[in-house]
């Protein structure tokens, strides 16, 4: 079962990933070039070298999870980063494949 959301803290890693790498070799990244705690709860993503490749790391109840998704076409998107922390929306957006070329908030007005 997909047990990720909102409530979670996901970071990106900011090189390209080997995605032979499994638990292990995820958390070593995670501890040694990441400067964090895998078993936290935090989400950390990985993407390979040509962003058609990408996994989520987290620690749950005792023990790790792997979500894993390859894509057959196109490419993950780039997503706009503070200090290599994602947002929710940003991930989903990224793992939808798709990307906001630009937005325009309008306000709103309050009838009195």
């Amino acid at each position: 079962m997909f047990s990720l959301g909102s409530s979670h803290r996901f970071y990106l890693y900011d090189a390209h990933c080997d995605m032979r790498k499994s638990f292990d070799g995820l958390c070593g990244l995670v501890i040694s070039v990441m400067q964090r705690q895998p078993t936290s709860g935090e989400v950390f993503v990985f993407l390979n070298r040509s962003r058609t490749h990408i996994k989520l790391l987290h620690w749950e109840r005792g023990s790790f999870v792997l979500y894993y998704k390859r894509l057959e076409q196109g490419t993950f998107g780039r997503s706009t980063l503070k200090k290599g922390e994602l947002s929710w929306s940003d991930l989903v957006l990224m793992i939808e494949g798709i990307q906001i070329v630009s937005s325009i908030q309008k306000k709103r007005y309050s009838l009195p």
